[in-house]
């Protein structure tokens, strides 16, 4: 692809991804993530000549300019979005596809002194958090995220979320059944499951809703009973006393999160309208 239409590209690809863009001078002279992907194009070019030497004076000059360090030999697909970008590495070996983005302290490094592939390579999509570190050649899945300082060291699936360190699935792709039916049975038990939404995952909410999945089949299951033992003349189940959640202030909080989201969505709605 030209230069020139891969500039263009990676400008509109910033407006798309970082509200706080205002103009494309701006744009084009104040975000160092930008120009350390231009400076890799040249050195990335470069070392496919075999001028190593060179490749490497350009990818330290960039460095020194960015604070942004790519190594010559990566390689790197259309549109990478490099936010803040002050401190990310990416190693020799490293594969990134397109429409990828990375914030500032973010690490694709490597866990081998042998040569070959010893660097992640990242799926198109793929969005990587501050501070985090992708370790060794793992594969991090089409559209995953990666949360901030999570430290990645195993394959990351498709369409997940991975926090913690060392990095565990926070949150996979979830049907809207499923969805729908966990928010219903939340509300039901005083507990709001904002890890199901995607802003906000957390592994020990997922797992709560897991546990609301599991109540929810109980429930079924003793619906079942009692209607089969009122079929033979018995009588039980007449009432299920509700749960009682004295926690009045925890309720008051998850409301309020919840009005956030809500919130949010809706001014995310918004601004895709207009």
């Amino acid at each position: 692809m030209p230069f020139l239409k891969g500039v263009k590209e990676d400008i509109a690809s910033v407006f798309a991804r970082d509200p706080a863009a205002r103009n494309t001078m701006e744009v084009l002279f104040h975000y160092p993530g930008l120009h350390a992907t231009w400076f890799h194009r040249i050195s990335h070019k470069l070392w496919g000549w075999k001028l190593y030497w060179l490749a490497r004076f350009v990818s330290n000059l960039s460095r020194w300019l960015t604070g942004i360090e790519i190594h010559p030999g990566a390689k790197i697909g259309r549109r990478f979005f490099i936010d803040h970008g002050m401190g990310v590495v990416i190693g020799e070996t490293a594969e990134i596809g397109d429409d990828v983005t990375l914030y500032h302290g973010v690490t694709l490094g490597g866990t081998s002194w042998n040569k070959g592939k010893r660097h992640p390579t990242l799926k198109d999509g793929v969005v990587i958090g501050a501070g985090a570190k992708v370790l060794g050649p793992v594969t991090v899945g089409k559209s995953a995220r990666i949360g901030s300082n999570a430290v990645v060291v195993r394959d990351v699936p498709e369409l997940t979320t991975v926090v913690g360190i060392p990095a565990r699935v926070a949150q996979s792709g979830v049907d809207q059944e499923t969805t729908e039916r966990r928010k219903k049975m939340a509300k039901e038990y005083g507990f709001d499951a904002y890890a199901i939404s995607a802003d906000n995952p957390d592994p020990v909410a997922t797992a709560i809703g897991r546990m609301l999945d599991h109540v929810q089949m109980l429930d079924n299951k003793v619906s079942d009973l009692c209607q089969a033992v009122n079929k033979l003349g018995g009588d039980v189940c007449g009432e299920i006393p509700e749960v009682d959640m004295d926690d009045v202030e925890f309720l008051e909080e998850s409301e309020r999160a919840a009005k956030r989201r809500a919130h949010k969505d809706d001014t995310a709605a918004d601004k895709k309208s207009s």
